[in-house]
């Protein structure tokens, strides 16, 4: 008979605890029981949510082609941080540093100023590090129970090994969004504030943080914060470089925005939205955003008029799951990797609906992982990826009847009978 394996909590690290019960666990004869326990161990999880992405950014640096290539967009981060305190444009082309262009503010050079300091090899990886536990750390702050916070990355592992291979900030605007809401639950509005405007001041995602403003038990609090915020945030990055600077910069950032939404309707690997979707299926050169997003943001406020549920906290994990989905699937800038976001609340989702999963619910969790969270990997045949997922935003599709299962939802919804508030602990 096996004797079940335990650890010195206060002795041993997590990170060691997780190693030591791997190695165990695997010399033992697996079993279904073994499997299900398995993905349901946290330091399991926490394995598969750390190390593969570290080791994702580890393989393009070391062994790479040894150019910066591999990590460009980390080069092109840390030239907001250089760019700023030498007073450069930040939107300008400098082919001799990295390819592509930056489309972030300058208050992103302070985020990046720590990682942007260290060399190269150092600062790609803690700044993937980094990613990796912001939104580790506010998806566990979400008022869940902790296995179903782990059962949110579990979910999103794949999805976090692409953005951390491909350096992405993405992780840490999810997380921002997700902070937002969690600060307002916690009537810690001024904090709130603070993540709102830090979100919107490094890509404007972040702006869809306001959508949980009528949570808000001190709007007041909260109003004042994005004040105070905003002026803080809009000062500091005079102090490493000047005021005349920085107002130019924000003049530079708008037209900036605007040329990239331009090139993203064309773009081949852009546009990965319900809008280039629409476009590339039925070959419509000038689809106008207005015409897919007026209705969009119609249904996404149409769950707004049921007030008697603003306080309830499955109601509210579904509008934060849907304002997670709607911020990538409704942006001509999307990309795969950049479905992090969504991916996060098509879990969020998953685990907040207000009564037992149905078969329909399961197929749509499976459908999206497919086609969203794999659709660049092996799993899906190379022809079927070539010719139909890449080149018709495919990708878009299992978050879009997500989204508008999430809005039927929260339109249907009986959300204090299945089960009781009390089991969501916050």
């Amino acid at each position: 008979m096996n004797t079940p394996v335990t650890f010195d909590q206060d002795r041993i690290t997590p990170f060691k605890n997780a190693c030591l019960w791997l190695i165990l666990y695997f010399s033992q004869p697996l079993s279904m029981s073994k499997i299900k326990a398995l993905f349901t161990n946290r330091y399991f999880i926490l394995f598969l949510w750390f190390v593969p992405s570290v080791l994702a950014v580890v393989k393009g640096v070391y062994f790479g082609d040894g150019t910066t290539g591999n990590y460009n967009n980390y080069i092109i981060y840390k030239h907001n941080f250089l760019n700023l305190i030498h007073q450069h444009s930040l939107f300008g082309p400098e082919p001799q540093y990295y390819f592509d262009l930056n489309h972030y503010g300058p208050v992103f050079a302070l985020v990046i100023a720590p990682f942007a300091l260290l060399p190269d090899h150092i600062g790609v990886i803690l700044w993937v590090l980094f990613n990796c536990w912001i939104l580790y750390r506010a998806v566990m702050m979400l008022p869940l129970k902790k296995e179903q916070c782990l059962l949110i990355l579990l979910i999103n592992v794949n999805s976090m090994i692409g953005s951390s291979g491909n350096v992405q900030v993405n992780p840490l605007i999810a997380a921002l969004v997700i902070l937002s809401y969690v600060f307002i639950k916690r009537k810690q509005d001024f904090w709130a504030a603070l993540v709102i405007v830090l979100g919107t001041a490094i890509k404007l995602y972040g702006i869809v943080g306001l959508a949980f403003f009528f949570f808000s038990e001190n709007k007041l609090k909260l109003i004042l914060g994005l004040f105070i915020w905003s002026a803080v945030l809009f000062v500091l990055p005079m102090l490493i470089s000047s005021p005349a600077y920085v107002i130019k910069t924000y003049r530079d950032w708008y037209p900036d925005l605007l040329a990239k939404n331009a090139a993203n309707v064309v773009s081949d690997r852009g546009n990965r939205s319900v809008m280039g979707m629409i476009a590339k299926i039925f070959h419509i050169n000038h689809l106008s955003n207005l015409i897919v997003l007026a209705p969009a943001l119609l249904l996404m406020g149409l769950p707004y008029l049921r007030t008697k549920y603003w306080k309830d906290t499955r109601y509210q994990l579904l509008l934060l799951a849907s304002v997670l989905i709607f911020t990538v699937i409704y942006s001509t800038g999307s990309e795969p990797p950049t479905y992090i976001i969504a991916f996060i609340g098509a879990a969020i989702w998953f685990i907040a609906l207000p009564r037992p999963v149905s078969g329909f619910e399961w197929f749509l969790l499976f459908f999206a992982l497919l086609i969203t969270s794999f659709s660049n990997s092996d799993i899906i045949p190379k022809y079927i990826r070539v010719n139909y997922i890449l080149p018709y935003a495919l990708i878009a599709l299992p978050c879009l009847v997500i989204w508008l299962k999430i809005i039927y939802e929260m339109l249907t919804g009986r959300f204090g009978k299945y089960p009781p508030e009390t089991s969501l602990p916050a």
